[in-house]
């Protein structure tokens, strides 16, 4: 590989080049593949000469078997140094297949059909879905799923504090709702739902949204699995149309109404115009005296006061006590 193809997947990245693969992601996958090299290696080396023993000399099982290893370890080698590339393919890869449909499609209608057709069929392709609303919300819905999980991507790459192998979270599945679009997520081991908590205000800027929410995936689930919620419409405000205008008979005679005294207050005739008298409680039940077998006044009760002609008898074991006026004396309070 040559010096400035090193650079492009993340060596060095000086003026006028692009970082395809960060340095760090690059040393990571490349110290993996020489430890998942030696490991399937020296693993299908063993096991494939013990099989082979059995069958042949031990000698040759044995060189088989280090063949064998080899060549697994090779293969396994090739596809995890190559994992960074292969992940961008498949972060790409609805995109690719539509284009790809789209080359060999006009491909193949150029090589078997006319021009009249090829343009019938372009036209029904594109207006179909520009023509009819319901299609087209469903397709602009899809297509902003797809740019939901580049954008979600770029966040990541961007701001959030990375594990110590310079992975980002996996980006799982998107699907749209009614206010926007739904994304799950899976965290690498080294990270946690608070650095994105920390960092929803950036992924609403990044994602042209107004708002983003993310939780667990399901309640009480594993801490891993997260879902993030885009938001870009609040469906409480828009207008919704109703029915009930279309049952009204427009031929059904209308009833007049008397506009010359507009109620001003609620009417009320059940409820009398003068409030309730307040009732007096019960006396409360305690012990008796012994002049008359009356009850007694209760202890905690009104203080009751002692009028200035009222007379108490030695002999008797309680005194006659007149209740006060309708003003109370504030001094019997405190």
């Amino acid at each position: 590989m040559s010096k400035s193809s090193r650079r492009s997947f993340g060596r060095r990245s000086g003026s006028g080049t692009v970082t395809v693969i960060e340095a760090q992601v690059h040393r990571s996958f490349a110290r993996n593949a020489r430890l998942a090299f030696y490991i399937t290696a020296l693993v299908v080396a063993l096991l494939s000469a013990s099989v082979l023993a059995d069958r042949m000399h031990p000698i040759i099982a044995a060189m088989l078997g280090v063949l064998l290893g080899a060549v697994a370890g090779a293969v396994l080698w090739m596809v995890v140094r190559a994992w960074p590339v292969i992940r961008i393919v498949w972060w790409w890869l609805p995109e690719i297949t539509l284009a790809a449909v789209a080359v060999v499609g006009w491909t193949v209608l150029a090589h078997h059909t006319t021009l009249p057709v090829r343009l019938a069929v372009v036209a029904l392709v594109v207006g179909v879905p520009a023509l009819v609303p319901a299609v087209r919300r469903r397709l602009v819905a899809v297509a902003w799923c797809l740019v939901v999980r580049h954008r979600l991507r770029v966040c990541f790459a961007q701001f959030l504090i990375r594990n110590r192998a310079g992975t980002l979270p996996l980006i799982l599945w998107a699907r749209p709702t009614p206010v926007g679009e739904r994304v799950w997520i899976y965290l690498r081991p080294g990270l946690s739902e608070a650095d994105l908590q920390n960092n929803l205000d950036k992924i609403a800027v990044a994602c042209h949204a107004s708002a983003v929410v993310v939780e667990r995936a399901r309640d009480g689930g594993r801490a891993a699995y997260l879902r993030v919620d885009i938001k870009r419409r609040d469906v409480l405000t828009g207008k919704v149309g109703s029915p009930l205008p279309g049952l009204v008979d427009p031929h059904a005679p209308a009833v007049g109404r008397d506009t010359a005294t507009i109620p001003t207050a609620l009417d009320l005739p059940d409820v009398p115009a003068q409030p309730a008298a307040a009732t007096t409680p019960a006396p409360a039940t305690g012990p008796t005296s012994a002049n008359g077998g009356r009850p007694a006044p209760a202890t905690g009760g009104k203080p009751a006061s002692v009028s200035a002609g009222a007379k108490t008898s030695p002999s008797s074991s309680s005194a006659v006590v007149t209740a006060a006026g309708d003003e109370d004396d504030i001094t019997q309070w405190i």
